[in-house]
C-alpha cells in the first residue's frame, strides 16, 4: 500500500527522495519509472530522485550530495561554514563528510566527497533541516589541509571576526580533531588571533614588527569620527612628537569601487591634526615587509623595547 509519508521526507530534503525511502512508502519502481518517464519526476542519481522540475538549487545540491553519500554524512568544510554565516569565503564546490569506513560514493559534478576517521555524529548540527558540521571543526579541518598559512590563517581570523565562534572555541576543535596536519601552525594563529588580530593582514602586520624590529601597535582601536560615528582602525603607533601613526590594510576587495570610496569617506572622517592615516596592501605585506617597515620607520614608528 502506497503511503503519503514520501511527501513530507521529499518536502524535509528539498524535493529530494531515494529510491530507499520511496520504496519504504510503498512507491514501487514501476510507479517511479512512470512518473519519471512523464518529467514529472527525475533521476538525478541511480539511487536519488528529484520530484521538482527546473534547475536544482545550491540547497537541494547539498541535499543530493547528502542523499547520494548515504547516512551518517554531513555538509562539511567551507560549503557548512558559509551557511553558519561566514562571508567573504564562498567555494562554488559543496562538500560533503562522510564516515570513513563507507565507500565514496560514485562522483558528481560540483560536489566534493571526503571519508573522515573522526566522529561525525559529534560535530553534526542541522541547520534548515539539512544535517551540517558545526562552524568550528569546518573551519578548523578545511585550514589544517591548506599549504598556504595565510589562507588558514585569513579563514580563521574570519571567523572570529565575523563573531561566528571564539578564538577559545576553535582552539578546543584543534586538539578534538587531533591528529590534525598543520596543528601547531593553527594554534600559532589562533593565539595570534587571541591577542587581538582581526584579519590576516594584523597578523602580517604582526610579523613584519617582529622581524624588522618595530613596536607592535594597537590594534583595533575605537574611534569617533568627525561625525560622531563609532570606527575600529586596524593598526595605530603613539608617536614620540604626540600624533598617532594609523595604519590600514587593504585586502583585495577594497579594490572594489564601492568599498574603495567607503575606505576614502573612512579616512577623511578619522583624519585630525594629530593623526596621521596610511594605507597598505596585504599584498605588500606578504612580499615586501621591508618596504613597509621602513616608511614606517621613517614616519616614526618606533623601535621595539623604545619605552615609548
Amino acid at each position: 500500500m502506497i503511503s503519503d509519508d514520501w511527501q513530507d521526507t521529499a518536502r524535509l530534503q528539498g524535493g529530494l527522495i531515494t529510491r530507499g525511502q520511496l520504496a519504504a512508502s510503498g512507491v514501487s519502481r514501476n510507479s517511479i519509472r512512470h512518473r519519471v518517464s512523464r518529467d514529472r519526476w527525475r533521476l538525478l542519481t541511480p539511487a536519488v530522485v528529484c520530484t521538482t522540475t527546473g534547475e536544482l538549487s545550491r540547497r537541494q545540491r547539498m541535499w543530493l550530495g547528502l542523499l547520494h553519500a548515504g547516512p551518517g554524512s554531513i555538509v562539511g568544510d567551507l560549503t557548512a561554514a558559509e551557511e553558519w554565516g561566514l562571508r567573504n569565503w564562498h567555494r562554488d564546490e559543496i562538500t560533503v563528510l562522510l564516515p570513513h569506513d563507507d565507500n565514496r560514493p560514485p562522483a558528481i559534478e560540483g560536489i566534493v566527497f571526503r571519508r573522515s576517521r573522526r566522529d561525525l555524529s559529534s560535530m553534526r548540527r542541522r541547520r534548515a533541516g539539512v544535517p551540517m558540521c558545526r562552524v568550528e571543526p569546518a573551519v578548523v579541518m578545511w585550514a589544517s589541509r591548506q599549504q598556504s598559512g595565510r589562507t588558514a590563517e585569513g579563514v580563521l581570523a574570519a571567523t572570529v571576526q565575523q563573531g561566528l565562534a571564539s578564538p577559545a572555541g576553535l582552539f578546543e576543535w584543534v586538539d578534538r580533531l587531533s591528529p590534525l596536519p598543520s596543528a601547531r601552525r593553527l594554534r600559532v594563529a589562533l593565539t595570534e588571533i587571541q591577542g587581538g588580530s582581526q584579519s590576516v593582514g594584523e597578523l602580517d602586520v604582526r610579523r613584519m614588527c617582529r622581524q624588522f624590529g618595530l613596536h607592535v601597535p594597537d590594534r583595533q582601536i575605537r574611534r569617533r569620527d568627525a561625525s560622531g560615528r563609532l570606527r575600529f582602525t586596524d593598526c595605530e603607533w603613539r608617536l614620540v612628537d604626540g600624533r598617532t601613526l594609523v595604519l590600514e590594510v587593504d585586502g583585495g576587495f577594497h579594490m572594489e569601487t564601492e568599498h574603495w570610496e567607503d575606505d576614502i569617506a573612512r579616512q577623511r572622517a578619522l583624519s585630525a591634526t594629530d593623526r596621521v592615516i596610511v594605507h597598505c596592501t596585504t599584498r605588500e605585506l606578504r612580499d615586501l615587509p621591508e618596504a613597509v617597515a621602513r616608511d614606517l620607520l621613517r614616519l616614526g614608528v618606533p623601535r621595539a623595547g623604545s619605552g615609548v
